[in-house]
């Protein structure tokens, strides 16, 4: 085992939800870190490192070559899944961006997923436009974690391709349905966060001279479903 890469607790996560063997491609990669912590730690894993910025393309290629491991990892530069070809990978990462980039990529790389077995997304908000695009585009989710660093709460959504289509309540697409079933404290402590952002986006929109109803009924609506898995807390303790 090689304990000289370090990763970020979410990027751990992240990095167990990989099989012995992953042939993956790592979007967005950074510094490659990620890539060459799974590729250290498993000599028959092999990566795509992509990154669309030519500063952390180069970044990522610098690490690759710092742990000497141009042999297992490709570092290339483009935008999202434009840097793997169809059926070229087996798992999908996509860690570190808003849900609405991650979903966005997901969309417009559709034609690469086709052999994708799993993908593992880590969005840094908006999780519950990641959960609808796996599961209107022939993934379930199979495994969720979370944890806290640096005073913010992460998310990491592993899904795998299905012929089964997954049907998700309101509630598990906004919570998850494994973290709504598990309920650990960091997830109680993430929406008591998300409770007070609602209720202070609720306040702001209430003060618009032209309110913008839809949104205001949406934002009531997930306040409500908050309240609710918090009272639930309060019981359990």
């Amino acid at each position: 085992m090689d304990h000289s890469i370090k990763l970020s607790k979410r990027l751990q996560i992240v990095a167990s939800y990989l099989p012995q063997g992953a042939n993956f491609a790592d979007i967005g990669s950074d510094h490659a870190y990620l890539p060459c912590y799974v590729c250290a730690n498993d000599v028959t894993a092999r990566a795509i490192a992509g990154e669309v910025n030519e500063g952390p393309y180069q970044s990522a290629k610098d690490t690759v070559t710092y742990y000497q491991m141009n042999g297992s990892i490709d570092v290339r530069l483009g935008d999202g899944l434009n840097v793997v070809r169809p059926a070229e990978v087996d798992q999908v990462v996509i860690a570190g961006m808003g849900g609405a980039l991650i979903k966005s990529i997901l969309e417009q790389g559709k034609d690469k997923l086709q052999e994708v077995k799993r993908i593992i997304a880590q969005p840094n908000v908006d999780e519950k436009n990641v959960r609808s695009w796996l599961i209107n585009n022939g993934y379930v989710i199979t495994h969720e974690g979370i944890t806290e660093e640096n005073g913010h709460t992460y998310e990491i959504i592993v899904a795998d391709k299905s012929e089964n289509q997954m049907s998700l309540t309101d509630q598990e697409i906004l919570f998850g349905p494994f973290l709504l079933k598990n309920r650990p404290s960091v997830f109680y402590d993430k929406w008591k966060l998300e409770l007070e952002k609602r209720l202070r986006v609720i306040e702001q929109l209430q003060q618009a001279k032209v309110k913008p109803t839809d949104k205001i009924k949406q934002f009531e609506s997930e306040l409500n479903m908050i309240e609710e898995v918090l009272t639930d807390e309060t019981k359990v303790n």
